[in-house]
């Protein structure tokens, strides 16, 4: 097993035996697209898995992370609504994103993002941001 999909089954729950990762890749989604997006960064026969994979479960776009974005260990996406990545972004390890995230550019060069950092729903994070460790960013929304 991919040490990457190790570190994030960790994560959901809280072990990385085998059946832990079947039940997961069948019973969530966001793990799923995980398991999709760790293979295409391996090697050999993985990375070709990988592909097969991202093939028929990256079809809804719901999570849109590029397979070439570069991922620490540890990654958790709490829900799997609307997350964008850009390809240029560097996320660190045990990095926790919600639903409805953005981390864009439109000059080639994303944020960085450091360890241990939570973005919260609806944060947006554009241009080359460095971000350090030990981080929550969360969205703030005027309620008048």
């Amino acid at each position: 097993m991919n040490k990457y999909i190790k570190s994030d089954l960790m994560r959901y729950y809280g072990k990385y035996d085998l059946l832990t990762c079947i039940r997961g890749y069948f019973r969530n989604s966001t793990f799923r697209f995980q398991c999709a997006l760790r293979l295409c960064q391996s090697k050999g026969m993985m990375k070709l898995l990988g592909y097969f994979l991202w093939a028929i479960n990256c079809t809804k776009k719901t999570i849109q992370i590029s397979r070439h974005t570069k991922i620490g260990y540890g990654l958790f996406i709490g829900y799997g609504g609307l997350i964008m990545i850009n390809s240029s972004a560097v996320i660190g390890d045990n990095c926790n994103l919600s639903q409805f995230v953005t981390v864009g550019s439109n000059h080639k060069k994303a944020a960085t993002i450091g360890d241990n950092v939570y973005i919260g729903p609806n944060v947006c994070i554009v241009e080359d941001v460095h971000i350090g460790n030990n981080v929550s960013i969360g969205a703030w929304m005027d309620g008048g």
